[in-house]
Parts: C-alpha cells; sequence; structure tokens
C-alpha cells in the first residue's frame, strides 16, 4: 500500500521547548488513521507541520510523495483541513462561504458542497453564526469535502458537540470515506469512537510518537496478563504494570507467545492499549527495571 504521510526525524521547537520531536511516521493511503494523546501532547503541531501551518525546526513532510507540503501548492491543493474550533467566517452566509470556496480552490465541487448542505436541512442563506455547534462542524466538513481532498485532517472535529452530533458528524464522515476512497487523520480524544471508524492508529505522548501501525495488527501483538504480583515476568516487551495485593495485571507486547506458567493472556481493546503507553510515556521509569524490584 502506498503512503499518503511520510515523516523523516520530523520535530518543531518553541524556544527551548520541543513540541514535537523525532517523528517518523509513514501513514498508508486509503486509510481512516487515528491520532491520540493528551492535550499538549503534540496533536496539533504535528497535523499544523503537514498542512503547512507551521515550519518545521527539523526534519521533512512529504504528502502523497511530493516534499515540504508547505512550500507546495499543488499538494495542498489535494488537503481538506478542518480545525478544533470550525473556523468558519460567522457572519457569512452558507452561500457566501461557498462562493469563498469556490474562488479559492481550483478544484472546488459547487454541485458536492451545495448537495451534502441541503442534505443536512442547512439553509443556505442561513448565517453560520445562528447555527448550532454540530451544524456548523458539518458545514465546515462539506467545506473540506468540496475541494476534492486526497486526504483530510481533522484536528478535534467533534470535540465540543454533544453525542448525537458527533455521531451524525462521523457517519457523514465515513459515509465519505466510502464513496470517495479519501485517507483521513483524525485526532480525537474519544478512542471508543475512534475504534468504530479507524484502522490506523498513532499515539503521541510527550512530543514523540509512542506506538504507529494497523490497529488490528497492534490488538493481535498485545495481551492482557494476570498473575500473581510477587511473581512478575520480565522482558521488553512488557508495557504497563498494574498491581494489586494479590494479583498484578500487565499490558504486553508478545505476539504469538505463550506466558509464563501460572499467568493467564487475554486480548486486549484499543482503549487499553493506548492508556498503556500513554502510561508508559508518563512514567519514564524503565519496566523491566521495576519489574526485577517486585520479585
Amino acid at each position: 500500500m502506498s503512503a499518503a504521510i511520510v515523516t523523516r526525524e520530523l520535530g518543531k521547537r518553541y524556544r527551548s521547548r520541543w513540541a514535537l520531536r523525532d517523528c517518523d511516521l509513514e501513514l498508508p493511503a486509503g486509510a481512516v488513521i487515528a491520532l491520540v494523546g493528551p492535550n499538549g501532547a503534540g496533536k496539533t503541531t504535528l497535523l499544523q507541520l503537514l498542512v503547512g501551518l507551521q515550519q518545521p525546526s527539523a526534519g521533512s513532510v512529504s504528502l502523497f510523495g511530493r516534499p515540504e507540503p508547505g512550500g507546495s501548492a499543488q499538494a495542498l491543493a489535494q488537503v481538506g483541513y478542518v480545525a478544533q474550533d470550525h473556523p468558519i467566517y460567522r457572519r457569512f452566509r452558507v452561500s457566501e462561504l461557498l462562493h469563498l470556496g469556490r474562488s479559492l480552490n481550483p478544484g472546488w465541487d459547487q454541485d458536492l458542497a451545495e448537495r451534502r448542505i441541503e442534505e443536512l436541512g442547512i439553509p443556505l442563506r442561513q448565517r453560520t453564526g445562528r447555527l448550532s455547534g454540530g451544524q456548523q462542524a458539518q458545514v465546515a466538513l462539506a467545506l473540506a469535502l468540496a475541494k476534492r481532498p486526497k486526504l483530510l485532517i481533522l484536528d478535534e472535529p467533534v470535540a465540543s458537540l454533544d453525542p448525537l452530533a458527533r455521531r451524525e458528524f462521523l457517519q457523514v464522515l465515513m459515509a465519505t470515506v466510502v464513496d470517495e476512497g479519501l485517507t483521513v487523520l483524525l485526532s480525537s480524544h474519544n478512542v471508543a469512537e475512534l475504534e468504530r471508524v479507524c484502522d490506523h492508529l498513532v499515539v503521541v505522548a510527550d512530543g514523540r510518537v509512542q506506538l504507529a501501525g494497523d490497529v488490528e495488527a497492534l490488538l493481535g501483538e498485545h495481551r492482557v496478563l494476570t498473575g500473581p504480583s510477587g511473581g512478575l515476568p520480565d522482558g521488553p516487551g512488557m508495557i504497563h504494570v498494574d498491581r494489586a495485593d494479590r494479583h498484578a495485571h500487565i499490558v504486553a507486547r508478545i505476539g504469538d507467545a505463550e506466558p509464563m506458567p501460572g499467568w493467564a493472556a487475554r486480548p486486549i481493546g484499543l482503549e487499553e492499549l493506548v492508556l498503556a503507553y500513554l502510561r508508559q510515556a508518563r512514567d519514564p521509569r524503565p519496566v523491566p527495571s521495576e519489574l526485577e524490584l517486585s520479585k
């Protein structure tokens, strides 16, 4: 599968602080990619570097084989971007936003934009400032899709929406993915919602990529091990340990290997997997040393 996004040693520094560092990614075309991490992890910085809103302090970015998207109008014409706060002109009518989009984008599909707005039941003469949060998000998505992009980047697009509006937004998004064959990079805190729609995962914490890969493959490689708290196994595949008085639960990357005698293994869920890597990033102590001390 060809790559839609490739980054090599990508980094962004603000004075003495690195917001993103040593970011190496190769994300497949045609995938729906979840970008997950805590606030301040570097997610928005990464997305802004991809679309050229910021320039990297180190490393490189390429989209669909074109280097330096920030300086390439051809590459950016293939990208649709929806920011978290849905920055649309609130005094504009919806029809005026569509006219602006048509004026600025050479590949603009006016029929597609009007059809999507009509399907949402949003009047073209309505001022966007009077729309609900969910409607504003849907208008922003319609504007991004009317560019006919190959890559759609969404930065927390449903963070401020109620559960019904979030579900409707994601339904429209996934219907478009099926119809158009888009590559989607979606940043969100809601792992449960991402699990239903995404097939690739990137976990970012403390300005670094902690985990990246195909969701199904990652879930197949990891297990939750349960066994006696006093005899913890050791090894490089141990990601995170939760200890109680009598039992311990370990998230481990063991593939098809059998756990040691006395330990039970079960499949892991996506949310458990993400939390384990975020906790590992938060605690800089190497897990094998911690396990040795517990014996």
